[in-house]
């Protein structure tokens, strides 16, 4: 199975970086009701950090963003979400040679992730640094315009201002 492949099969849902059970059943090559059945055997393995049911609402709308369409009337029960943590309970109460092998590759696929997110952050992060920096320096070019504008216009006020008091008959002629 391809990084990619399983990359796809990660979702967000409430802040967290989850897989669903239906999808963690294809991976393991089993039906998602005997996951779930395995789950809910050892619901004590999972608390709400680890995996929750989704509403129907959250449901709804990933189905519009993944395109599925309803099988045989949809699902009667709202699919699992596992989180990173969830994933690495799951595979120690699937405990075949397949569940391993799925497990390692998921586990460096939200590794992958956590990296790329990391790099977006700090990119994100010089950016920002940049901004500030810039706008210092175009702030004291502002700065210098805007004292040259007012500078002339202070001259041509100067110039253009009605003179009054003694006149000097020697400039006159």
């Amino acid at each position: 199975m391809q990084l990619q492949k399983i990359e796809t099969k990660i979702y967000e849902v409430r802040g967290h970086k989850v897989m669903l059970d239906f999808d963690l059943a294809e991976l393991y090559e089993t039906e998602t009701k005997y996951l779930k059945r395995a789950v809910r055997k050892n619901i004590r393995r999972f608390p709400l950090d680890f995996m929750y049911e989704l509403s129907k609402v959250e449901w709804d709308t990933l189905r519009c963003n993944f395109s599925t369409s309803n099988k045989r009337g949809g699902t009667r029960y709202m699919p699992f979400a596992f989180t990173e943590q969830g994933v690495s309970m799951l595979s120690s109460i699937l405990n075949s040679d397949k569940a391993i092998d799925v497990n390692i590759l998921k586990m460096r696929t939200f590794v992958l992730m956590r990296q790329y997110a990391f790099t977006h952050s700090d990119i994100t992060k010089k950016l920002n640094e940049l901004e500030t920096k810039f706008n210092k320096k175009f702030i004291d070019v502002y700065e210098a315009i805007d004292y040259l504008l007012t500078k002339d216009k202070q001259e041509t006020e100067k110039k253009q201002r009605k003179r009054i008091g003694f006149k000097n008959a020697s400039t006159k002629n």
